[in-house]
């Protein structure tokens, strides 16, 4: 995952992957068929990491909902300094990779963006329920513009590295759900 969230899964051989994990090639060919076939478990490995994050934040009803996408944005901005801007959301570089995907990696990919939506959807609809979301708002919508937001302002806070992207957007984001 570290290097794929670096470097990206086109650019990346799966010689300098292995080499630093210590696996010679032939034991990676016993295991996957396919430079593919790793991204796949990969992708699934790290949707599964993801989900546990996302529902650590957004499903705390110890937190009210709004308060909860704020202390994720925080989470993603410690973490966007921890590694000097270097690393970003692998889903996010895999979709701007889309083209040179197979049709299976790109669905794959959108499974993983609805399961994410989804969370945000859980958490916008009691936000809305406690009446901190506009009424009107249409919450799957939103959820959906969320996940195009943030990614986009991963990739131009890693290019300015700088949070600032993060936090603009989050707060953007927070004034669209809760205008009237």
């Amino acid at each position: 995952m570290l290097v794929l969230t670096q470097t990206g899964f086109t650019n990346s051989s799966i010689d300098p992957i292995l080499k630093s994990v210590g696996v010679p090639k032939g034991s990676f060919y016993h295991y996957f068929a396919s430079k593919e076939a790793f991204g796949f478990a990969v992708l699934e490995s790290y949707r599964r990491y993801f989900e546990s994050k996302l529902d650590s934040f957004l499903l705390n009803r110890d937190v009210l909902p709004l308060e909860r996408l704020k202390k994720f944005s925080k989470d993603a901005q410690d973490g966007m300094v921890r590694h000097d801007f270097k690393r970003g959301c692998l889903v996010g570089n895999l979709e701007q990779e889309s083209t040179l995907l197979s049709e299976d990696f790109c669905e794959q990919l959108k499974v993983t963006y609805l399961s994410w939506q989804s969370r945000v959807a859980v958490c916008l609809l009691e936000a809305q329920q406690q009446g901190q979301v506009a009424i009107e708002c249409d919450i799957e919508n939103m959820a959906q513009i969320f996940w195009v937001g943030w990614e986009g302002a991963v990739h131009r806070s890693r290019l300015v590295k700088s949070t600032q992207p993060l936090s603009a957007f989050l707060e953007f984001f927070i004034k669209a759900v809760q205008s009237k």
